[in-house]
Parts: C-alpha cells; sequence; structure tokens
C-alpha cells in the first residue's frame, strides 16, 4: 500500500465527512453534551482491573433482566459470556456502553471512571468499543475508506475537507489492515466483502478507535469454518492489547480463545471458570448446555 494510495483514499474521504457517525466538534476531546472527558490512555488501572461491575440491576416492566451482577475483567484479558437466550448478556453490554441506565448497582472503567455518569457517545470516547452481531459497514466504500472514516480527527465538513493522514495515522491504518487479514483487499468496496470479512472491516474500524476494551456479540455467528479460525487468531492477537468481552455460543470457538469462561443465567452470574469446569457444572447443564 503506498503512500500516495493512502493520501488519495483520505482525501476522497473527507469528500465524504458528512456520512460520519459523529458530528461532534473539538478535535475528539470533547463528546455529546458539551462534557470534556479523558482519553483511553488516561484509564487507571491500579486496582487491576478495567471493568468493575457490583450489584448491577435492571428491570424492564416489571422484568429483572439484569440481577444484583457483578464481574470484573483484567487489562488485557479476553473473557467468554455464554448463556441461554434472556440470560441479560445484550442488556450487560447495554449497561457498560450507555445505551441502558441500571436501576442500581456500580459499573467503573478503571478505577476512577464512573461510567454511570457518563453518556453513551462519552464511553465511546473513553476507549470502550463495541460491536453488533449484524456487521454495520459503508458497503459503497473501500476497505480502506471505512477505516480512514473510523479514525480519531477533527469532526466537521471543514476540518476533514483540511484533514491529510499523517505517517502515524498512515502506519495505524496498515497496521489494522493487517490485523484483520484485508491488507490484500485496501480498494476493494466493502458490499462485496463476504460476511467474515465485512466483520473483520467493523473490528478494524473499531481498533482505529484505539480503545481499551471491545465488546465484541457472537462475532463468528454466520461464518464459514475458515473465517472462524482466522477470527480466532485475529482475537489472539488483540488480547493483551485490548481487553475483550465476547458473547459467543460456538463452544469450539470459545475453547481456542479464552481463558475464562462467564455464564450468565437470569440476569447473574451462574458460574465461572475454564470452559471445561463450566461444562462439568450441573447448573450450567441444566439451564444451558443440556445433557
Amino acid at each position: 500500500m503506498t503512500p500516495d494510495l493512502l493520501q488519495k483514499g483520505a482525501e476522497r474521504v473527507a469528500r465524504l465527512s458528512q456520512e460520519r457517525l459523529e458530528s461532534t466538534e473539538s478535535g475528539g476531546r470533547t463528546a455529546g453534551y458539551g462534557r470534556v472527558v479523558k482519553d483511553a490512555n488516561e484509564v487507571d488501572l491500579a486496582h487491576g482491573r478495567i471493568l468493575y461491575l457490583d450489584d448491577v440491576s435492571v428491570s424492564f416492566d416489571g422484568f429483572k433482566a439484569i440481577n444484583k451482577l457483578s464481574l470484573d475483567i483484567a487489562p488485557g484479558e479476553l473473557r467468554c459470556i455464554i448463556g441461554p437466550n434472556g440470560a441479560g448478556k445484550t442488556t450487560m453490554m447495554d449497561i457498560i456502553t450507555g445505551k441502558t441506565r441500571p436501576d442500581e448497582g456500580t459499573v467503573f472503567f478503571g478505577s476512577t471512571i464512573d461510567l454511570l455518569r457518563h453518556t453513551e457517545p462519552e464511553i465511546a470516547q473513553l476507549g470502550i468499543g463495541r460491536k453488533f452481531q449484524k456487521p454495520t459497514v459503508f458497503e459503497h466504500l473501500s476497505v480502506f475508506e471505512n477505516l480512514e472514516l473510523a479514525l480519531k480527527t477533527p469532526k466537521g465538513v471543514k476540518a476533514s475537507m483540511l484533514f491529510k493522514l499523517d505517517s502515524r495515522q498512515s502506519d495505524r491504518l496498515a497496521e489494522v489492515l493487517h490485523t484483520i487479514h484485508l491488507a490484500d483487499s485496501v480498494t476493494k468496496q466493502a458490499g462485496l466483502l463476504s460476511h467474515g470479512q465485512k466483520q473483520w472491516l467493523e473490528i478494524g474500524m473499531l481498533l482505529m478507535q484505539e480503545p481499551k476494551l471491545l465488546l465484541l456479540d457472537e462475532p463468528v455467528a454466520g461464518m464459514t469454518d475458515h473465517e472462524t479460525e482466522r477470527t480466532a487468531e485475529l482475537f489472539l492477537t488483540l488480547k493483551g492489547k485490548h481487553s475483550l468481552m465476547v458473547v459467543e455460543h460456538d463452544m469450539s470457538f470459545i475453547r481456542t480463545i479464552s481463558d475464562i469462561v462467564t455464564v450468565l443465567c437470569d440476569g447473574a452470574v451462574l458460574a465461572q471458570g475454564t470452559l471445561d469446569q463450566v461444562q462439568a457444572d450441573e447448573r450450567v447443564i441444566e439451564v444451558y448446555l443440556g445433557r
């Protein structure tokens, strides 16, 4: 990938700046409602936890979706979350990302950032990225242009028109392309990618934001066996550099990537341990795995 190609992509994306998902001003330092938030590299990890939930509960129309949920994740950890439908997995992610406010409980990012005091855009700015099950990429743009759109750059039409990739950003983009297995598809239109490749591209778009924590919802659903294997390679590459929370049902995939598995049921932690340990737990067999 040549510097000319990178720069041409940057110039085209500048003309498409109105398509950015967020249009907040001030060079990426201020999120929604004009409140200044810290950068992801300022997260305090002194207590050895990047994410901490304690006694979190939330109800919807009398149904307790999350019930006194407590869990924590260490920096650089890859944690898999499993459980039956309705266990509270999606609601938990909604709470972490600010989409849903709990009725009670504590949710901290690092030792000092109370996520319940921040809006959804602010939480993304702090360094928490979320990927839903269905890939959402700009299908009419190239792989390169999708990644460039995701860069942390000054927002607004005027700023984007003047924007040019610097050497660090060019290197970062090239690194992400290699990490997500799409270095050979840089000019390919995103709509022409396979389902698995679109998933990788969206993960790459999150990586361009340099998150500390990634939340990934059923990332290998619908993938071929080969794509699933490459996704496992991708996640193991990210492990240690980022913290990952992966909601998944594919046990073979989980066995490949995760050291610790948390089982949710009825909005609370039912069991936790290695995959072998939770698969042998009679409670997990009863409510989720079956015999």
